[in-house]
C-alpha cells in the first residue's frame, strides 16, 4: 500500500484544519497517511515519528520514509530547510514554488502562447518608471513583487491639470505629481513593486471582481479543474481579494446575472481556459512537475480574458466545501507520484 506523508511546520495536526481532511480522504482512498514536521525526521536511520488519525484522535507512530510528500507548508528554520531539502532530493515532492510574480510574468512571456494575455507590466524601479505608464494607461496600479491577499496595492488615474486620484487600501486622495510621486516611492523603498495598466473587470453594480480558476493534477497526473468562482470587490476597493473585503458567489448563479443567454459560453471559456493555461505553464518548468495552481484571471466589457496573476498552493472559500475535493485530487496525484516514480 502506498505511504503518503504531509510535512508541515506545525506540531499538532489539530490546528491544521485540512490534515483532518487529508486523512480521511487517504483512508477512503485506500492510501496509508500520516502527518509529520521536519523536526521528527531521523535521517540517520530513515524513520520518522509521524501521527495518524484513528478514532476521533491524532496517535504516534514510527515510519519509514514515505513513497511521496505532500509539502503542505514552508520550512521555518534552517534546520528544517536543510532536512526538507534531503528528503526533496529522494522522495517525489508533490508542491514547488513557481516564483514571485516577476519571475511568473517572465516565464509566460518566454512561452509566448498565453503571452497575449498578460497585462501590459514593468518593474517598478523609479519616477520615470511611474510617470511613463500613466501617461501610457492613464490608470495604473502599482503592487509588491512578493505581496499577498491584495496587500500594498495602489491604484492610480490620471486626473485634468496636472492631477492625480489614488486609491491605497481604500483610502481615496486627490494629488499634485509630486505627491503622488512621493507616495509612491515611498513603497519601493523596502520591498519591489510592479507597475500594470489597470484592467477594468467590473460587474454590473461597478464593483471589481476576477475569476479564481483552481486547478490540480489527478490521479492520472493530469490536469483538472477543481472549481471555478467569482471574486467580488467591496465597494470603492480596487481588489476583489478575499483576505482584503472581497467576498464570493456561487458561480452559475453569478455567470446567469452578470453575463445572461452568454453564461454558459462564458463559463466553458473559463474551464478550457484553466486547463490549457495549465498543460502550457507547467511545461514552462524544467526542474520539476507542479502540481497545483490557482489562476486569478479578470475579463473587460469585451470579454477579453486578462490573467491578473498565478498561484501555488491556493486556498478554497469555504463556502463550496471544496475540501475533500481539493484534498482527494492532491492524495491521488500523491500515489501517481510514489507509482511512476516521477522525480
Amino acid at each position: 500500500m502506498t505511504l503518503i506523508g504531509m510535512l508541515h511546520h506545525r506540531a499538532e495536526p489539530e490546528k491544521v484544519k485540512k490534515a483532518y481532511a487529508y486523512a480521511v480522504v487517504a483512508k477512503a482512498e485506500g492510501v496509508d497517511f500520516f502527518y509529520f514536521t521536519p523536526g521528527k525526521v531521523d535521517i540517520k536511520n530513515k524513520k520518522i515519528l509521524g501521527k495518524y488519525y484513528e478514532n476521533g484522535k491524532w496517535m504516534e507512530k514510527e515510519y519509514p520514509f514515505p513513497d511521496a510528500i505532500y509539502n503542505a507548508s514552508y520550512p521555518l528554520t534552517d534546520e528544517a530547510e536543510r532536512t526538507i531539502d534531503y528528503l526533496s532530493k529522494r522522495i517525489p515532492f508533490t508542491s514547488h514554488s513557481i516564483g514571485d510574480k516577476s519571475e511568473v510574468q517572465n516565464k509566460i512571456k518566454k512561452g509566448k502562447e498565453f503571452k497575449h494575455y498578460l497585462i501590459p507590466t514593468i518593474q517598478f524601479r523609479g519616477e520615470k518608471d511611474l510617470l511613463d505608464m500613466i501617461e501610457l494607461h492613464d490608470q495604473v496600479i502599482i503592487k509588491p513583487v512578493s505581496g499577498s491577499r491584495g496587500s500594498g496595492i495602489l491604484f492610480i488615474e490620471k486626473e485634468d491639470g496636472n492631477k492625480y486620484k489614488t486609491n491605497d487600501s481604500g483610502k481615496i486622495l486627490s494629488c499634485s505629481k509630486q505627491d503622488l510621486i512621493d507616495l509612491a516611492l515611498l513603497k519601493i523603498q523596502d520591498e519591489e513593486y510592479i507597475i500594470q495598466k489597470f484592467i477594468s473587470s467590473r460587474i454590473k453594480s461597478g464593483q471589481v471582481f476576477d475569476f479564481r480558476l483552481h486547478v490540480q493534477k489527478n490521479g492520472d497526473g493530469e490536469w483538472m479543474t477543481t472549481s471555478i468562482y467569482p471574486r467580488i470587490g467591496a465597494l470603492g476597493s480596487i481588489t476583489s481579494n478575499l483576505g482584503s473585503g472581497g467576498f464570493t458567489a456561487f458561480p452559475d448563479p453569478f455567470l446567469q446575472i452578470e453575463f445572461g443567454n452568454e453564461w454558459i459560453n462564458v463559463k466553458k471559456t473559463l474551464e478550457y481556459f484553466s486547463v490549457s493555461f495549465a498543460k502550457h505553464f507547467d511545461s514552462l518548468y524544467d526542474d520539476f512537475y507542479l502540481d497545483e495552481l490557482g489562476i486569478d484571471v479578470g475579463m473587460d466589457e469585451n470579454q477579453r480574458i486578462w490573467l491578473f496573476e498565478v498561484n501555488w498552493r491556493p486556498g478554497i472559500p469555504v463556502i463550496f466545501n471544496g475540501e475533500l475535493d481539493v484534498a482527494r485530487n492532491t492524495i491521488n496525484y500523491a500515489k501517481f507520484l510514489a507509482d511512476n516514480n516521477k522525480f
